[in-house]
């Protein structure tokens, strides 16, 4: 299977992936709030949260991997990619160490943060998850080369199913011994079987089909200063990501309790919904990148992927955007209990501002590969450092809306005003003519979504029935108008022959 089918195919399956994690959080998540108790939920949110920082122990060597191994099979250098490989299955062994060391560590700062918002209960259970859990953070680390090499390669397709075998297998094993009256601790368990599955799945594949077995050839102190000052920027950006997606969790855990971390995290899981379909295409074009920059690739080619991309990243992110504004009051009502109202208003801060940088995040690979991406992670820096006070005050004040405030307002300096200015400015691609695509897509897609708001005011969208009525109404009419008024012409083809494609499949 050629590189170029292996993208289309994983991108594709990304939004398969994607459909499939939506279904299972609508079904499975106010059945976890339900039989957990809103609390619980929030304490298990909280003690994900606080080891997902420890995945920033990574280093941003994952990316550079990927990036260093494209290279060298684009200048096939087969003696430099085994040697690299070989080297960072040791570092990634040596990190998993230390982020589980880490993560016993902050076992026995637990009740010294938290014990004036929680109960003893509450700590105890917290500190038998970060255990657990802080298992499951070695195992990543450990087998992480061989999801790199992968990745390198391109195997998205294998990829990709593996994600949506992963997310199905979760809430099977889950969902039975819920109703048996097993809780949080049991789900930290079951998390990290299937963790352990996936990575021996990684191994495996690495092994059989690709050929690759990564074996330690000497450690080259050169090779790895190298990759360090090129991965630090990106370690740096990523524990800007922990900062503005996690810390509000923390925050509000330390100054306001369970309650509201519970109201966050559905808000949060929103938003993560949105920032996967950004990634489910951008995520697949790191490898191409970094051979077409390899190859001289001019700037008018970079900026031709990056309008491309960002055109058909804009089609689904409108649209699920518009849809959360529309109908994700009544929904999130609906779906998580009224006592979750306030995630309503906590998801549209969290997301709106996001949108801009989600329909231009092939921006970030091109800065990756362009080995460029130091101006992006020091900026995303300084502003997270802003963000964490101002959400510090404002999560005191207003709770999980406050918290998510200060998020918004990081995110519009920083992700949307600067990076634009530094897109044209440093990377030189044409952002002028990339915003003329997006004011004139944007223009006629907004009418379906000003007709719904014009029928929805004389509405009460009381019942699941009436949001999915109204809501396929809309989808239909956002559907055409966005293939009769603004598609062009790759885009249409692209979609007619997905289509052919899937009758050619079902007529079989």
């Amino acid at each position: 299977m050629s590189d170029s089918s292996e993208r289309k195919k994983g991108a594709f399956l990304s939004y398969v992936s994607i459909i499939v994690n939506t279904l299972i959080q609508l079904i499975y998540t106010p059945l976890l709030i339900k039989m957990l108790s809103q609390s619980e939920y929030g304490l298990y949110s909280l003690v994900a949260s606080i080891i997902g920082y420890l995945t920033v122990l990574d280093f941003g060597f994952g990316n550079a991997i990927i990036v260093y191994t494209a290279k060298y099979r684009a200048q096939n250098k087969k003696e430099e990619e085994e040697k690299l490989h070989g080297m960072f299955k040791i570092v990634f062994f040596i990190l998993g160490v230390a982020a589980a060391l880490l993560a016993i560590l902050l076992f026995f700062f637990v009740e010294n943060i938290f014990s004036k918002t929680m109960t003893p209960y509450e700590i105890e259970k917290m500190k038998i998850m970060m255990l657990i859990l802080s298992f499951n953070l070695f195992l990543s680390f450990s087998f992480s080369i061989y999801n790199s090499i992968i990745s390198a390669y391109e195997k998205f397709t294998f990829q990709k199913i593996i994600a949506i075998l992963s997310a199905i297998l979760k809430p099977i094993l889950m969902i039975p011994l819920l109703f048996l009256g097993f809780k949080s601790i049991t789900m930290c368990i079951i998390i990290t079987i299937v963790n352990a599955v996936v990575v021996f799945s990684n191994y495996i594949y690495c092994k059989k089909k690709l050929k690759r077995n990564p074996k330690f050839k000497g450690f080259d102190k050169i090779l790895f200063k190298t990759i360090l000052g090129y991965s630090i920027w990106i370690f740096l950006g990523i524990i800007v990501d922990k900062v503005n997606w996690s810390v509000d969790q923390f925050i509000l855990g330390a100054v306001s309790g369970t309650i509201a971390v519970s109201i966050y995290s559905v808000a949060s899981t929103l938003n993560q919904l949105f920032m996967n379909l950004s990634t489910a295409i951008s995520g697949v074009f790191l490898a191409k990148m970094s051979k077409m920059i390899s190859n001289k690739a001019t700037k008018e080619e970079l900026t031709r992927e990056f309008i491309k991309i960002g055109r058909v990243q804009f089609y689904i992110i409108f649209f699920m955007v518009s849809c959360l504004v529309l109908f994700g009051k009544e929904f999130i009502i609906l779906w998580a209990g009224k006592e979750f109202e306030e995630a309503y208003y906590v998801s549209l801060l969290l997301i709106i501002p996001v949108c801009i940088p989600l329909i231009q995040n092939l921006g970030i690979s091109i800065m990756q590969a362009m080995n460029k991406y130091k101006f992006k992670a020091i900026s995303s820096f300084i502003m997270a450092l802003i963000n964490t006070g101002i959400s510090i005050i404002f999560a005191m004040k207003w709770g999980a809306r406050g918290a998510a405030l200060g998020t918004c307002l990081s995110l519009i300096i920083c992700n949307i005003i600067i990076m634009n200015i530094y897109y044209k400015k440093s990377i030189k691609l044409d952002i002028i003519e990339f915003w003329k695509n997006i004011v004139k897509m944007f223009v006629p897609l907004i009418l379906p979504f000003l007709i719904i708001i014009w029928i929805k005011n004389s509405l009460n969208l009381n019942e699941i029935a009436s949001i999915l009525k109204y809501g396929i109404i809309y989808t239909i009419l956002y559907t055409l108008i966005a293939f009769f008024g603004v598609m062009n012409d790759y885009e249409k083809g692209f979609i007619k022959k997905w289509r052919k494609k899937l009758h050619i499949r079902s007529s079989k």
